[in-house]
């Protein structure tokens, strides 16, 4: 087993221009994860996540000194895995931070997305796929309520944004440790592997038909397809779906939010395929 250090390096890193710190801010672009295979993980939630569920993705950890002080279970958690975290001061944290303010702890983690036919391969019932969901609250909304409707799995197009985009990940709230993510590729490649295994697939749009009255075939095995947050899915997109469903508007709202209504479609299949 690894000698273990709680916390801290004896050397706290104090210069927020170093090399070492740029190259952990850079994972705020797209590009430098898609080239290093990491990602940033901020704040204490999605990091007792990653240590509960996958503590082997963790690569560092970076804490304020009295980051543990406050949030002493993850010192004991990063012990238990044989993890170090090093001492970085304030000013250090916040330039590798994708936050205004953050919350003292700040971690990179290798990325690991798996293929469709991997995310599909056991007997998934409920699956959320999105494609061109642009915003990162969104998204990452989405895979939160996915996880706690106990989907299988949330598949990304190529038109959506990076499952690994800093906002998506905090927006999670850790649930990107949870459930498989498939991610880049073309919608009618998923909605053909969906399809071959035994799923239907439904598209959540404002031309379908209501939500309510379908609670009777819910329980089938179910693609729940989203769309972009401006203008849906396209008349395309549309026909390659088995048919559009609508989540009813009762009061004088002018809409729904997407990661909102997308809550709503995956929990109406999770109460139905639960019985």
């Amino acid at each position: 087993m690894r000698t273990v250090v709680v916390f801290y390096d004896r050397n706290v890193i104090d210069n927020p221009r170093s090399p070492r710190v740029r190259a952990v801010a850079k994972l705020a672009k797209r590009s430098a994860r898609e080239e290093t295979g990491l990602f940033l993980v901020e704040g204490p939630q999605a990091l007792r996540e990653a240590l509960a569920f996958h503590p082997e993705l963790i690569v560092d950890v970076f804490a304020t000194r009295g980051a543990f002080d406050r949030h002493p279970e993850i010192g004991r958690a990063l012990s238990r895995a044989g993890l170090e975290a090093e001492d970085v001061t304030d000013s250090v944290l916040s330039a590798m931070a994708d936050t205004v303010t953050p919350q003292g702890v700040v971690a990179v983690c290798r990325r690991f997305p798996v293929s469709v036919e991997q995310l599909l391969s056991g007997g998934a019932r409920l699956v959320a796929i999105l494609e061109e969901v642009r915003d990162p609250g969104n998204a990452g909304t989405i895979i939160r309520a996915a996880d706690a409707a106990g989907a299988d799995g949330v598949i990304l197009t190529g038109r959506s944004v990076d499952a690994y985009n800093p906002k998506v990940v905090r927006s999670t709230t850790g649930s990107i440790f949870h459930l498989p993510l498939a991610q880049g590729g073309e919608l009618s490649d998923a909605l053909d592997a969906v399809r071959a295994a035994g799923m239907r697939v439904l598209a959540a749009d404002i031309s379908g038909e209501e939500l309510p009255g379908l609670r009777d075939e819910l329980s089938a095995p179910t693609a729940w397809l989203f769309g972009n947050e401006a203008h849906g899915l396209s008349d395309e997109t549309l026909a390659l779906a088995d048919r559009a469903v609508r989540v009813p508007i009762y009061g004088h709202a002018e809409s729904m939010n997407l990661a909102t209504a997308a809550s709503v479609c995956l929990y109406q299949s999770a109460f139905a395929q639960r019985g």
